[in-house]
């Protein structure tokens, strides 16, 4: 539900959103928008995709994110030495 999310959970995701429109460092927005650093955005991020509330605010977004997610993570597992996929 929306009132399960923080104004920082959806500016979080908002960025995320309207990310691929803007030109310019990431980290740079991050910083002067949300006024945090890039890893603690990116932990936070994490942790969202994860929330149902989440996934009821923007259901294409965090499906897609956690495509992402998942695709890179697989990505890791299949260079690691000794991964039976």
């Amino acid at each position: 539900m929306l009132g399960d999310l923080s104004e920082r959970d959806r500016a979080i995701l908002a960025l995320e959103t309207a990310w691929p429109r803007h030109s310019g460092a990431k980290e740079e927005v991050i910083r002067t928008q949300l006024g945090m650093s890039a890893a603690r955005y990116y932990q936070l991020l994490g942790r969202l995709i994860e929330s149902e509330a989440a996934l009821e605010y923007d259901p294409m977004l965090v499906r897609r994110l956690r495509r992402i997610r998942d695709a890179r993570s697989f990505q890791r597992a299949a260079r690691t030495p000794g991964f039976v996929g």
